[in-house]
């Protein structure tokens, strides 16, 4: 495998291409952002049990459907208020 073909390659997975890294970014956010919060409140709220999985899984799916779209939504506003909050580099 040569340095080109090394480069594009993650985990044996092609890389996309750097356009995509618009919709990626929230998406990876998004999946691990709702995965602890639900992850923590279904704790808190039932603890440990025999339903904690289903349960958890369940409050996982609804919030990361609701919280990617609003990632996309919301991230370009968030960009312009970080811009006017920190100096330039």
């Amino acid at each position: 495998m040569n340095a080109s073909t090394k480069s594009t390659i993650v985990f044996g997975i092609p890389k996309l291409p750097a356009r995509y890294g618009a919709w990626v970014m929230p998406l990876l956010l998004s999946i691990f952002m709702t995965c602890i919060v639900s992850l923590i409140s279904t704790l808190k709220g039932i603890g440990w049990s025999p339903q904690f999985a289903h349960k958890w899984l369940a409050a996982w799916g609804l919030s990361w459907v609701i919280a990617f779209p609003v990632l996309l939504l919301v991230l370009p506003l968030v960009r312009r208020v970080t811009m006017v909050l920190v100096r330039a580099g």
